[in-house]
């Protein structure tokens, strides 16, 4: 039996805090007060004012309680009820305009409920409004409840007096038996999630975690919802427990329910027609569209969800896509796209810069007794079309996978490799440095993309978008002494156990190439930082440089926390200065990810020029202006083969018959793909080898090489 309460009409829009609830000497309206900071003064109506109100059909409980501003015209208010302490400023004989949108300014056929309403706001068959501060010049139109509860924590992990544990919002990222819970709040980064999620061992850093978040947000009860300036919502079902920035556009959602949505004049945000969010932050300038269902969730700045895409449990990270497909309980950093109807993710870490191809199912979980699996993707994850994979499986970075069913967990522990069944055996085949043989054009572009796409205003964590970076580095020299461990037969070729769990060998090809490809891209990895330094200084010659350099005796290690770098030795003294206390709080975490970028140039040049010393196994006094010339030549050579490699990867496309048969004429085929020599991407890798040979140039004449 639905349990209904009767009380007397009197009461609707008054007591909206329990008095056991509220400060001594403190009434219900005293953090409403503190939240409308609009410095607008309100008085009574005038007798004229409301004998206007009666004849144009509205009703008041206590027309006492209908405070207004100056410039408050009563004409342009018909049709409405009004419970509670309503107040409203200046409204003015006006019609506004938003995308073809047009209404007038005014409130008219809605129920108002303890409301502080702003100058010149438009609401029209507003059903129910209760309990918000709508800010100046917001129209909304034809919704069904807009309402704000007494206990609402606008998406965020928190608890309000007299709320149980089992009322916290929990989002169970990485795994679906929910061991790997965070508590969302409002600013959270892929950064914190991820090291809530991972160190679960910590107990001390966990409780850490947890006391950030409550002290962020006071228990108090009684804060109202917020519709922020210049908002437009428009024919809406349901929106409860929100707060809403500045500029937001809202139009046609099913139901918004306990979210914060972050907009502003520059980073607006738009949530479409038949959206449904439930317990979630959504972060600044990100769009919304056609059917989203998001639920326990975290949505960075600049993404998106679109076309029926299903996002609960989980956080995304900036400037990714989700459309029509499916993702649960998943953490995914920075970066990440996902365009496809048929395509699944679930209980997974993906690290950044990934895209999921159409078919992909990376939720084969329930292979135990539980629904405990999870998949580890370093940065770069690209299953390609209907690949289907097994949990546990763990993947290094920049591992592209070929279409096919992988019935065992797999462990893949080289970078930049393609993994692809093998026709006639069915073994797991890998090829080590695809990319750079195979696919540099996809490999160079997707690095720019994604550093183009980059829309962040505030860029607290620094994310790296270089495939050729101290993680991918480290990766590749542990790389390299695994494949010449191996035994190669005469077509380069090896086998490998452990790599997938059953009996077989993992197959991998191309074994001496690769060895070439990844000596040669330390080579160049550090030659780039090394040219980075000089442009940022000015050396008079090769001893000046040299003196600059430091080398460490041994690599730094390091993580990728939320897609920034930060070195292990760097990370484990953050996270004692977490449990010690001298890191107290949410925001002084994220001023470490600051200061991590900042010292990260410096860092990463450290770790380069060390890299080029292990690999050429000389130290730092075998480091000459010979070695140096050398250095610089080779990367010559590299940027020469890359770009050559960037060109002839995009080449295949017009010179493909396969490819070139659904064309009539070539001049068919230049108009839709557009001519290779005029494509800007790769015209822009030839001029930065032109550049490349003009600074190598000037450092040979200015440094007497």
């Amino acid at each position: 039996m639905n349990t209904i309460k009767t009380y007397p009409i009197s009461e609707l829009g008054y007591n909206f805090v329990e008095k056991k609830y509220l400060p001594e000497d403190m009434d219900e309206y005293y953090l409403r007060n503190i939240q409308n900071a609009s410095g607008r003064t309100y008085r009574p109506l005038t007798a004229t004012q409301v004998d206007t109100l009666i004849q144009n059909r509205n009703t008041s409980d206590n027309w006492s309680n209908v405070l207004v501003s100056d410039d408050f015209e009563a004409a342009l208010v018909k049709n409405n009820k009004f419970y509670g302490l309503v107040r409203i400023g200046a409204l003015q004989p006006f019609f506004k305009e938003f995308h073809d949108f047009r209404i007038a300014v005014g409130i008219y056929n809605s129920m108002i409920i303890s409301c502080d309403i702003g100058n010149n706001v438009c609401i029209d068959n507003v059903r129910y409004l209760s309990h918000f501060i709508v800010d100046d010049d917001v129209m909304i139109a034809n919704v069904n409840e807009l309402a704000t509860t007494d206990y609402s924590k606008f998406g965020n992990g928190v608890l309000k007096d007299g709320e149980s544990e089992s009322s916290r919002t929990k989002i169970e990222v990485c795994n679906e038996n929910g061991g790997r819970w965070i508590l969302p709040f409002n600013g959270m980064l892929a950064g914190d999630a991820f090291m809530w999620s991972k160190y679960r061992d910590d107990e001390e850093l966990m409780d850490k975690f947890r006391e950030f978040t409550d002290k962020r947000f006071d228990t108090k009860r009684g804060y109202y919802g917020r519709i922020g300036e210049r908002t437009v919502i428009k024919n809406c079902g349901i929106i409860k427990d929100v707060w809403i920035g500045s500029d937001a556009y809202l139009k046609g959602a099913n139901k918004i329910k306990n979210v914060t949505i972050n907009s502003d004049a520059v980073r607006k945000s738009q949530i479409g027609e038949g959206c449904e969010l439930v317990n979630g932050i959504v972060g600044y300038g990100c769009k919304i569209f056609y059917g989203v269902k998001a639920v326990r969730f975290v949505m960075s700045s600049h993404s998106q969800l679109k076309y029926g895409a299903r996002l609960i449990n989980s956080f995304l990270g900036n400037n990714s896509t989700i459309s029509c497909c499916e993702v649960l309980n998943t953490l995914i950093f920075p970066s990440h796209e996902q365009h496809h109807n048929n395509s699944f993710l679930c209980a997974a870490l993906v690290m950044g810069q990934s895209n999921i191809a159409a078919g992909a199912t990376i939720g084969s979980n329930h292979n135990s007794r539980s629904p405990d699996g999870e998949i580890i993707a370093g940065r770069g994850f690209w299953p390609g079309l209907c690949v289907s994979l097994k949990h546990n499986s763990k993947f290094a970075s920049f591992t592209i996978i070929a279409k096919g069913d992988f019935p065992s967990e797999v462990n893949i522990p080289i970078p930049f490799s393609l993994v692809s069944i093998d026709a006639t055996t069915s073994r797991v085949m890998v090829m080590p440095a695809y990319w750079f043989m195979y696919n540099m054009y996809a490999m160079e572009r997707n690095a720019w993309k994604m550093r183009d796409r980059d829309k962040r205003t505030e860029k607290i964590q620094l994310i790296e978008y270089d495939y050729l970076a101290p993680d991918t580095i480290n990766e590749i020299f542990d790389s390299i002494i695994l494949l010449k461990g191996l035994e190669v037969d005469e077509n380069g070729t090896a086998e490998i156990s452990g790599w997938e769990n059953n009996n077989r060998k993992t197959i991998i090809t191309k074994v001496p190439q690769s060895l070439e490809v990844f000596s040669e891209l330390v080579r160049y990895y550090a030659a780039t930082q090394l040219l980075e330094h000089i442009a940022n200084h000015s050396f008079n010659d090769f001893d000046e440089l040299k003196s600059s350099l430091n080398a460490q005796i041994k690599r730094a290690e390091w993580l990728n926390i939320g897609g920034q770098l930060v070195t292990t030795t760097a990370f484990r003294k953050f996270k004692d200065d977490i449990k010690s206390g001298s890191i107290e709080n949410w925001d002084a975490v994220h001023q470490f990810y600051r200061d991590s970028g900042t010292q990260y140039s410096a860092d990463k040049l450290q770790h380069a020029y060390t890299s080029y010393l292990e690999i050429e196994n000389i130290t730092g006094k075998q480091f000459t202006a010979d070695v140096f010339k050398k250095l610089l030549e080779q990367a010559l050579e590299t940027k020469q083969w890359m770009s050559k490699g960037i060109h002839d990867s995009r080449a295949k496309d017009y010179s493909n018959p396969f490819r070139k048969m659904v064309y009539e004429t070539n001049n068919e085929m230049n108009k839709v793909l557009g001519k290779l020599e005029d494509n800007s991407f790769i015209q822009a890798q030839l001029q930065e080898l032109d550049k490349l040979k003009t600074t190598v140039e000037d450092i040979f004449i200015n440094f007497k090489l």
